[in-house]
């Protein structure tokens, strides 16, 4: 299964209008400017997201994960290498621990950031299918990006599918590299697409 050139675009849109929600958000908490890019989407088996990211996330990557459930469910994640996750926690705090052991207060930094950046997204599809969507609470995780993938999915063997979103944080003159993955199963995954369809058609009636 691939997405269309309309489908890629479109989520594309979307997620960018999340981005622009979520950059405004952590500009006002960090007091610096933070801009996000225009992501690149794709869709892919699930088995084959880990080698999808940067070699520096598939081997040492900080991930924030977010179970959301409603009529669209799966889980969503803010996947980011060391070296970005440092530069955007170390706007908040003044520590310097090294990344395997960072201590309480930045590992709440950097699930409030993903918490920040996936609700702003998951909340536009929300708004796009017309439903609610429930969220947990953000889970932290230091790994590598496949056993990052596997802890988040496992025990739900109905997600099959990941929407990968490529793109990058412009903070401090500096580029910070990350992604956003939302795991589906074929369900959801069918619904989020007729939904971009009955959005295409809302758009072209306006």
């Amino acid at each position: 299964m691939a997405l269309t050139e309309y489908q890629a675009d479109a989520l594309a849109e979307l997620v960018n209008i999340g981005y622009a929600r979520a950059a405004g958000s952590l500009s006002q908490l960090t007091g610096y400017r933070i801009s996000l890019e225009v992501p690149r989407v794709s869709l892919h088996p699930l088995s084959e997201i880990a080698s999808m990211l940067s070699p520096a996330a598939q081997t040492t990557a900080t991930a924030v994960s977010q179970v959301f459930t409603g009529p669209v469910s799966g889980n969503a994640l803010l996947i980011l290498d060391e070296h970005s996750a440092s530069i955007l926690v170390d706007l908040l705090t003044d520590d310097t621990s090294e990344f395997e052991f960072w201590p309480e207060d930045r590992r709440e930094v950097m699930s409030e950031i993903g918490n920040i950046v996936l609700g702003a997204c998951l909340g536009v599809f929300g708004n796009l299918l017309k439903v609610n969507v429930s969220f947990s609470v953000p889970l932290l995780h230091i790994a590598d990006a496949q056993a990052i993938l596997q802890s988040t999915t496992v025990g739900r063997e109905n997600l099959s599918h990941g929407l990968l979103m490529l793109t990058q944080f412009h903070v401090r003159d500096q580029n910070v590299s990350g992604c956003l993955v939302i795991i589906l199963g074929v369900t959801s995954l069918d619904r989020l697409l007729q939904g971009l369809g009955d959005w295409e058609m809302r758009s072209i009636r306006n």
